[in-house]
């Protein structure tokens, strides 16, 4: 029925993020073999500073350490409806943002000062990788989580997400791109 359907994505919605209990094997097995891992630069929310910090990319989320050694993530960061795109900095270079449509607040959490949880209050999460390279694979290995999510992209999509624009680097997101090479592919003779 309808009426459960919205009742659940309601609470779902309103519930708070938390970092799960953990006794200490849970988590250690999310990021034994991780998907993408690697160090890239984060800006803060509030003060805009950026802060070095090691990052595990599994299971559709985005897990960020102050060290790797952590045992525990300094936040984590789902990326169910999440997008992604290129942007230009002047303060960093090779970076990007994560987003939700709508400008919404990304539904993520982390440990404060004093060691508590609390739900993040981020609209973009803006992060700085070392390389072009080390930056593009990030951003692929997001979409993939993206695209099996979706089952929406053809392998010919995926092969064009994968393929390095040689156009100026613009603000557009992944899926604004897919949609332009739609409608250029309609454009073309059969």
């Amino acid at each position: 029925p309808k009426e459960l359907l919205v009742s659940l994505y309601e609470s779902i919605k309103t519930e708070p993020f938390k970092i799960p209990e953990d006794d200490g094997n849970d988590l250690m097995h999310t990021f034994f073999n991780p998907d993408k891992e690697g160090w890239l630069w984060k800006q803060g929310g509030r003060y805009k500073s950026w802060k070095r910090r090691w990052f595990i990319l599994n299971d559709n989320c985005l897990y960020y350490f102050e060290f790797t050694t952590d045992k525990e993530p300094r936040g984590i960061i789902p990326l169910e409806n999440i997008q992604i795109r290129e942007v230009t900095d002047r303060s960093k270079s090779h970076c990007f943002e994560l987003f939700c449509a709508g400008n919404e607040v990304i539904k993520a959490c982390k440990t404060d000062s004093e060691g508590k949880v609390v739900e993040g209050k981020h609209t973009v999460y803006r992060m700085s990788a070392s390389t072009e390279e080390e930056k593009d694979a990030l951003m692929r290995a997001i979409m993939k989580f993206d695209a099996e999510d979706e089952n929406a992209l053809t392998q010919e999509e995926k092969d064009f997400l994968l393929k390095k624009e040689q156009e100026p680097k613009a603000k557009m997101t992944w899926r604004e791109k897919i949609l332009k090479h739609r409608q250029e592919k309609e454009k073309r003779p059969a």
